[in-house]
C-alpha cells in the first residue's frame, strides 16, 4: 500500500487543532492519517498530521491524546502500534496505544527543559500481522510552564569604579539564567536593585543588567566599598524572582594632599659622624595607606646648602626620616635650621585641595666631641730615585686637630712599613730612611711602596687619624743588558738555514730596558767583513755569514746598549760554531771534532783524555787477574772442607728457593756437589707433594758439549716439576750445579780486552744525533 502520511481531511485537522492543544478537554479527537480523498484525475497528498501538543507537568495519569483509524479494515480487525522515544526508547513508558482503538496516552508527567518534543511511528496491521497501511509519522510538542526560577550566573558580583567618577560612568554587569522556554514569557528576566543604603548612587538597566553610577559624591575615604542587593524575576518581572548581591569597591585617587602633624621640630645630632638617624617628622594623608597616592615624599628646601642632609620614607608609617649624610662640624656651625616640603609620589588631584601643614621647619643642633686628627693630604704621593741613603728625607706627613677649641698634641707613629725602610719623626710627622730599600723587595708593588702612619692627639679618650705615605722608587739605569746565550752555530753557507738568534736581558725596570741595540765590536773591524747583524723586535737580533768562512769555533765580540738615560753598555764574547748543514737548515752529524771544539774541548786535550783512560784499563787488568785467581782458590777449599749445613750461616741472595726460613726446602749441598749425593737416599717427600707424582728419579749427567744446553734445560725443568723432593712445585725452580770452569767468557769490562782497538764503535753514528759526541771521540775518523 503506497499511501502516505496523510490527514483525513483538511477541515478536520483544522477543527482538532484547537482540542488537540488543550490538555484538560476530555473529548478525544480522532485521526485518519491513512485517508485518502478521491478526487478526478490524479491522486493528491492530504495534509500531513499536525504535531499535538501537550503541556509539561500533566498530573491527571494516564491522559488520552489522540486516536487514529485506518478505514482499510473494520473496527476490531485492525492492530495498531507505535515506536520511537517515550515508548521503547528512552525515557520509555511515557507513551502507550491501544492496539484495537488505536488510543494513544500520555502515562508520565513531562519536563520541556529535558525534553521539549516526541517523534513516534505508527502502525496499522491486520489480524493475521499484514501492513494495512505504510507507517506515518506522529509528533508530540510539550508546552513549557513556568516552572523554573531565573538564576543568578554568581552569588556577588564585584565592581570597581574610581572615587568622584561622574554619573553613567560603567561599574559591572549582573548576569542571570532561566531554564523556561526563551521563546515565551517565562524566561524574559527583569533586573532591579533591592536595596542600596540611601542615597541612591547606582542604577541597574532592567534588561541586561549593567550597573552604572546615576549620582556624584562617591568618595572612598567617607565609604570605600558599597554593598548592592540585587533581583531578577522572570515573566517581564512579575514572575518567579531570584537575589544576588553586588560588592562594588571604590578605587582611590589622589584627593588629598600629605600634611605635618606639627610646625616645627626639634632635634640633635653629634658632630663628626655620617649614616646616622636623627629623628622623625611625622605626616598625615587620608588617601588609601600603601598606594601611591598615600606614600610622602620629602624635599629639603633651604639651610643644607652642602648636602649634609637627606630624609628618606618609612614604607610602613609613612614617616620622614631625617639623616646625616655628611659628618657635621661644631666648630663650623652649631645649628642648622631646615625647611622641608612633603607630597606624595603620586600627582595630586587638580581639584584636590592643599594641605594646611604642607611645609615644616627642622631644627637640628650640633653636638661638639673630640674629632680625630686629619691628614691635610691623604694619601701623600712622593718619589724617590732607587738605592738613596739611609737619612735621605721623604716626606713630611703632618695633621691638623679639628677641635679648635681644644688645645691638644699630635704625635705621629708608623703602623704598617714592611721593610722597615723609614723612620718617622714623633713631634713633627717627617719621614726619611733608615736603611737602604732593595729593589727586589717583595712589597714594591708596580714601582710603589706603602706605609701607613698614624696620628693621635692627647684627648681623653684619644683619637687617631690614619694616612697612607706612597713612595714611587725611580727606577735608575745601573745595569747594562747581557745575552741570553753565549754560544750558538750557524749554517758554513751563507744562504743557508736562519742565522743565530741572539737575545738580551735587562735587570733595570722600564724605561731603562728595551729596546736593545746589538752592534758587532767596532774594537775588531774585520768582524763586520764576514758577519751582520740585523735587529729584529726590541729585544732580539739575528746574526748571519756574509761570507763562507771555515768550519769550527769562532770567538766574536758583540756590544750591546740599553735605552736608558743614560744608556748603559756592555762588550760581550760569543762563541759560535760554524758548521756543515743539511737541507733542512741544522748541522749535520758530521761536524765532529771542528764542532766539538765549539764547547771548549780541544784535540790535544781529547788525546790526553784517552791516554788517561788505557792507562788506567792497564793498571786495573793485574789486579783483576789476582782477584780472580784467590778466589777460585778459596772457593774450592771451602765447599770442600765443610760438611755441615751453611744454611745458618751464608745468605744466598741470587737463589730461587724459599729464602733463609725455608728449613725444608732443600739442602744446599745439591748445589755444591751433585755427584756425591748420588748414592744417597733422597730426602722424604714432601707432604704437600700430589699424590700422582712418582719418586724422584736419578741424577742427570751433565751435558759434554755446550750445544746441548738447551735440551739439558728442558730435561731439567720435566725433571724438577716431577721430584717431590725438591722445592715446592709452585715456587721458582733451582737449577742443577754447574760446576767450575765455564766455557762462557766473563761479563767483565775489564777482562774481556785489554783495550779499546778491538771495539768497533763505528754504530754510533747510526744512533742520532745524541750520540754524535760520542762517535767523534770513539768512532773511526
Amino acid at each position: 500500500m503506497d499511501v502516505a502520511l496523510l490527514l483525513a481531511l483538511g477541515l478536520l485537522a483544522q477543527s482538532l487543532g484547537p482540542s488537540l492543544g488543550v490538555p484538560g478537554r476530555r473529548r478525544l479527537s480522532t485521526l485518519y492519517p491513512w485517508h485518502r480523498a478521491v478526487v478526478s484525475g490524479r491522486v493528491r497528498r492530504a495534509w500531513v498530521i499536525p504535531p499535538i501538543s501537550v503541556s509539561e507537568n500533566h498530573k491527571r495519569l494516564p491522559y488520552p491524546l489522540v486516536q487514529i483509524k485506518s478505514d482499510k479494515q473494520p473496527l476490531g480487525s485492525v492492530i495498531y502500534s507505535i515506536q520511537g522515544p517515550g515508548v521503547d526508547e528512552e525515557p520509555q513508558g511515557v507513551f502507550s496505544i491501544d492496539k484495537f482503538t488505536g488510543k494513544v496516552f500520555l502515562n508520565a508527567m513531562l519536563d520541556r527543559e529535558k525534553t521539549d518534543r516526541f517523534r513516534l511511528r505508527a502502525f496499522a496491521l491486520d489480524l493475521g500481522g499484514a501492513t494495512l497501511e505504510e507507517p506515518t509519522d506522529l509528533e508530540i510538542v510539550v508546552v513549557d510552564q513556568n516552572d523554573n526560577r531565573p538564576v543568578f550566573r554568581q552569588e556577588a558580583f564585584m565592581g570597581r569604579v574610581l572615587e568622584g567618577a561622574v554619573p553613567g560612568t560603567y561599574v559591572t554587569r549582573a548576569e542571570a539564567t532561566d531554564a523556561d522556554d526563551p521563546e515565551t514569557d517565562n524566561a524574559a528576566l527583569r533586573y532591579s536593585i533591592l536595596e542600596q543604603g540611601s542615597p541612591q548612587l547606582f542604577s541597574i538597566d532592567e534588561h541586561t543588567g549593567d550597573i552604572r553610577t546615576v549620582q556624584v559624591g562617591l568618595d572612598r575615604e567617607v565609604v570605600a566599598v558599597y554593598n548592592l542587593t540585587l533581583q531578577v524575576a522572570d515573566m517581564s518581572g512579575d514572575g518567579l524572582t531570584a537575589t544576588a548581591s553586588a560588592i562594588i569597591t571604590l578605587e582611590d585617587v589622589n584627593d588629598n594632599a600629605p600634611g605635618f602633624t606639627q610646625d616645627e621640630f626639634f632635634m640633635e645630632v653629634t658632630e663628626a659622624v655620617s649614616g646616622v638617624d636623627v629623628g622623625r617628622l611625622e605626616v598625615q594623608d587620608r588617601d588609601l595607606p600603601g598606594s601611591p597616592n598615600w606614600a610622602a615624599r620629602f624635599t629639603i628646601l633651604e639651610g643644607d646648602p652642602n648636602g649634609q642632609f637627606t630624609i628618606r620614607t618609612d614604607p610602613k608609617t609613612n614617616e620622614g626620616v631625617l639623616s646625616v649624610v655628611k659628618p657635621l662640624d661644631y666648630e663650623s656651625c652649631e645649628q642648622y635650621d631646615l625647611r622641608v616640603a612633603v607630597q606624595n609620589e603620586a600627582p595630586l588631584q587638580a581639584a584636590a585641595p592643599r594641605a594646611e601643614r604642607g611645609q615644616a621647619r627642622v631644627s637640628v643642633r650640633v653636638q661638639d666631641v673630640n674629632e680625630a686628627p686629619v691628614f691635610q693630604e691623604n694619601p701623600l704621593r712622593t718619589s724617590l730615585p732607587e738605592g738613596v741613603l739611609p737619612g735621605t728625607p721623604v716626606a713630611t706627613f703632618s695633621a691638623q686637630d679639628p677641635d679648635t677649641e681644644q688645645l691638644q698634641r699630635l704625635s705621629y707613629s708608623k703602623d704598617y712599613d714592611p721593610e722597615d725602610w723609614l723612620q718617622v719623626d714623633r713631634a713633627t710627622g717627617r719621614v726619611q730612611t733608615q736603611r737602604v730599600l732593595s729593589p727586589a723587595s717583595p712589597f714594591l708593588k708596580d714601582g710603589w711602596y706603602r706605609a701607613i702612619i698614624l696620628a693621635c692627639d692627647d684627648a681623653s679618650p684619644p683619637r687617631t687619624a690614619t694616612g697612607t705615605l706612597s713612595v714611587e722608587i725611580l727606577e735608575v739605569n745601573d745595569h747594562a743588558p747581557e745575552l741570553s746565550l753565549r754560544s750558538g752555530s750557524v749554517c758554513s753557507e751563507p744562504g743557508q738555514g736562519s742565522g743565530l738568534l741572539l737575545g738580551a736581558t735587562d735587570e733595570d725596570l722600564p724605561p731603562h730596558g728595551a729596546p736593545f741595540h746589538f752592534q758587532l765590536s767596532p774594537r775588531v773591524p774585520e768582524l763586520t767583513q764576514n758577519w751582520s747583524l740585523s735587529q729584529i723586535n726590541v729585544s732580539h737580533a739575528q746574526l748571519r755569514l756574509r761570507h763562507q768562512v771555515r768550519e769550527g769555533l769562532h770567538r766574536l765580540s758583540l756590544l750591546l746598549r740599553d735605552s736608558g738615560q743614560p744608556p748603559q753598555q756592555r762588550e760581550q764574547p760569543l762563541n759560535v760554531t760554524v758548521c756543515h748543514c743539511g737541507k733542512d737548515g741544522a748541522c749535520l752529524p758530521g761536524a765532529t771534532a771542528r764542532r766539538a771544539g765549539g764547547a771548549g774541548v780541544s784535540l790535544g786535550a781529547l788525546v790526553i783524555v784517552l791516554a788517561s783512560v788505557i792507562l788506567l784499563l792497564l793498571l786495573a787488568l793485574p789486579v783483576a787477574l789476582v782477584a780472580r785467581s784467590r778466589q777460585q782458590s778459596g772457593d774450592k777449599g771451602f765447599l770442600h772442607g765443610l760438611q755441615d749445613d751453611l744454611r745458618d750461616n751464608i745468605l744466598n741472595y741470587d737463589e730461587q728457593g724459599g729464602g733463609e726460613e725455608d728449613q725444608d726446602a732443600y739442602d744446599i749441598n745439591q748445589l755444591r756437589h751433585p755427584t756425591e749425593l748420588a748414592a744417597l737416599c733422597r730426602p722424604p717427600v714432601r707432604r704437600d707433594a700430589p699424590f700422582s707424582r712418582g719418586r724422584p728419579q736419578a741424577p742427570r749427567v751433565l751435558p759434554s758439549s755446550p750445544a746441548n744446553i738447551a735440551d739439558f734445560i728442558n730435561d731439567g725443568l720435566e725433571v724438577a716439576d716431577s721430584d717431590p723432593s725438591v722445592p715446592p712445585y709452585d715456587t721458582a725452580l733451582i737449577y742443577d750445579y754447574e760446576g767450575d770452569g765455564s766455557v762462557a767468557g766473563t761479563l767483565s769490562s775489564i777482562l774481556s780486552s785489554l783495550g779499546d782497538e778491538d771495539q768497533d764503535y763505528s754504530c754510533l753514528w747510526d744512533w742520532g744525533p745524541r750520540f754524535a759526541r760520542l762517535a767523534d771521540l770513539y768512532g773511526p775518523p
